[in-house]
C-alpha cells in the first residue's frame, strides 16, 4: 500500500465513525483529496491521523471556529479555499504551490526525421 492509500484509508476509517454527508465527513473529502493531488502531503495526513487531536473531527472544529468568526446574522460559510487553508494550517501542509510536481513517465519519444539525413 503506497503513502496515499494508506492516508485514503485511515480517513476512510475516520470517516465511518461520523455521519455521512456531515462537515466532518466533508473534512475527510476535501483531505482526500490533498491527498490524490499531493503524495507528499498524503504522507503527513498519514502521519497526523494516527494522533487523536489530529482527527477529521479536530480539524473541522478549527474550519466551524473560522466560520462562526465570519457570521453574519445568522449565516456564515467557508469557501472551499479556506477550508483548505486552515486544513493546510492545521495539519501543517506546504502551500500547493510548493509541493514538486510528479515527474512524467517516460512515454514514447519523437523521432524527427530530419536526424536520419
Amino acid at each position: 500500500m503506497n503513502v496515499t492509500e494508506k492516508a485514503i484509508a485511515a480517513l476512510e476509517a475516520q470517516q465511518a465513525k461520523v455521519k455521512p454527508r456531515s462537515a466532518q465527513w466533508m473534512v475527510g473529502e476535501q483531505l482526500k483529496d490533498i491527498c490524490r493531488r499531493e503524495p507528499a502531503s498524503a504522507e503527513l495526513i498519514a502521519q497526523d491521523l494516527e494522533q487523536p487531536a489530529m482527527s477529521i473531527v479536530e480539524a473541522e472544529k478549527k474550519i466551524k471556529a473560522f466560520a462562526d468568526k465570519h457570521k453574519t446574522g445568522s449565516f456564515s460559510c467557508v469557501t472551499p479555499a479556506e477550508a483548505e487553508r486552515i486544513l493546510r494550517e492545521f495539519y501543517g501542509l506546504p502551500k500547493p504551490d510548493t509541493v514538486p510536481a510528479p515527474v512524467p513517465a517516460a512515454g514514447p519519444k519523437m523521432v524527427d526525421i530530419a536526424d536520419f539525413l
